[in-house]
């Protein structure tokens, strides 16, 4: 047992020298940047590396593929059924002619018309243009991680090999890594804004707990090994106003927050988010509401309207869309945020799918299944484009101003610019979405023997 000792002795002083070492590459490499905001670029070293390799795994596909005579990589594109836009009226125009040879304003309906209809069921069905937002997006190139796009077939023993050694390094020394960092910067935020929050209101307190948030939020972003490019910061959000954004995954608070200083805005939650609101509430005017409070629009809106008129107030952070979409598209803005007559700062977020899926599917995993998905991926790649700030003009309702606002988010990003409510993730399509077509249909009808009657 004695001899024994020694041996004992020996492991705890090696294993008290690697967390030593660990800690002090973690203070000087990755902690303190945080805190002065700098980097010395080994983040975009690792990025290039693993394109290369992604590229060599995509190649090899490729190959071995034709070697086997398997179905070849077809790049990916946005939809399976070639559309044009076009109106009801003009298809239904064009199916008439075709059909009967019937001009379109004979006055009773055509049974041709139902062919119309058909097609665009038979298309919604096959090209759901609202469901395939809420699924991964497709890839070009196969990261070593997930496949999706099924033409990625074919593997190799090289292949297989590489994927191994990317488990063993994302899951052995990446994981520990990363879950370390989010300890301490989790832990540093509350601690460092609880202490902050005893401190008077003025200048000092403000500048504390900007610079407390701004690190603790970079380092989280390390915890992702996230690689963020921001574009035109002379557009930041400024106090009193409102940042609007697309919304991926709840990490596109963090993305933010990493380079600007915002008032949060949610329900208040219990556990460890419930800590950390309540923390962060004692040193900066966030705002908070509890679970009633929130289907109150006209209270939700008093407290925004409130919030922005007070121009010493931090800039308020709101994700409109209210559901987190798959980096594809931007889909409607509720018009709530659009209402209070703030000035609006739109901020465009672009993921790269490559390194890593950032978005946050609600309805299939779990916060916890989520985070460990994050952390287990390669890098999180993004960037991020601020735009020129835009207010209300006299002539637009807050449905008009919302859409303006989204159609340029769209356009900077590079998204797919849609109308259909985000909500529809986990409801049915609302009754005015049907009866509105046929509104459309009726009154072309309607409209054509009005015309008729009047000649």
């Amino acid at each position: 047992m004695f001899l024994l000792l020694p041996f004992d002795s020996l492991v705890v002083n090696l294993l008290g020298i690697s967390i030593t070492v660990l800690f002090t590459l973690l203070l000087v490499f990755i902690i303190v940047p945080a805190i002065f905001g700098v980097s010395f670029g080994i983040r975009k070293v690792y990025m290039k590396t693993l394109l290369k390799i992604f590229q060599w795994a995509t190649l090899r596909i490729e190959r071995g593929a034709k070697e086997k005579n398997h179905p070849l990589y077809k790049p990916y594109v946005n939809g399976i059924i070639a559309k044009e836009p076009t109106s009801l009226e003009e298809e239904i125009k064009e199916i008439r002619r075709s059909g009967s040879g019937k001009a379109l304003d004979t006055p009773e309906f055509e049974l041709s018309d139902i062919f119309y209809f058909c097609r665009k069921g038979i298309e919604t069905i096959m090209d759901d243009e609202v469901t395939k937002r809420f699924s991964a997006e497709e890839l070009e190139s196969w990261n070593l991680l997930s496949r999706t796009n099924y033409n990625f077939q074919y593997i190799s023993l090289r292949l297989t090999v590489l994927w191994g050694l990317g488990v063993l390094i994302r899951y052995c020394f990446l994981l520990p890594l990363r879950i370390a960092l989010a300890f301490t910067g989790i832990s540093l935020l509350v601690t460092g804004t609880t202490v902050v929050g005893y401190l008077p209101n003025g200048r000092c307190k403000e500048f504390l707990s900007k610079h407390v948030h701004l690190m603790c939020y970079r380092i989280c972003v390390r915890a992702l090994t996230a690689i963020i490019t921001y574009h035109d910061r002379e557009n930041r959000p400024r106090n009193g106003g409102i940042c609007v954004a697309n919304h991926t995954s709840p990490i596109d608070v963090i993305i933010l927050a990493s380079d600007g200083y915002y008032a949060m805005v949610g329900q208040i939650h219990g556990g460890l988010m419930g800590v950390i609101q309540r923390a962060m509430v004692k040193a900066c005017p966030h705002v908070w509401f509890e679970r009633s409070e929130v289907k109150d629009r006209h209270l939700v809106a008093k407290r925004l309207t409130e919030h922005v008129q007070d121009k010493s107030k931090l800039p308020i952070l709101i994700f409109p869309e209210g559901t987190c979409i798959n980096n594809t598209s931007v889909m409607m803005f509720k018009k709530g945020s659009f209402e209070i007559g703030a000035t609006v700062y739109p901020v465009a977020i672009k993921y790269d799918p490559q390194f890593g899926d950032a978005f946050w599917n609600s309805s299939k995993y779990g916060m916890v299944t989520y985070l460990l998905r994050m952390m287990t991926s390669w890098a999180i790649v993004c960037s991020v484009w601020y735009l020129p700030p835009m207010t209300r003009q006299p002539e637009e309702d807050a449905v008009q101003f919302a859409n303006r606002v989204k159609s340029a988010i769209a356009r900077q990003g590079g998204l797919v610019d849609l109308l259909w409510d985000g909500g529809l993730k986990r409801e049915k399509v609302k009754d005015t979405f049907k009866e509105e077509q046929q509104k459309l249909y009726s009154k072309m009808i309607v409209g054509n023997h009005e015309d008729r009657s009047r000649s």
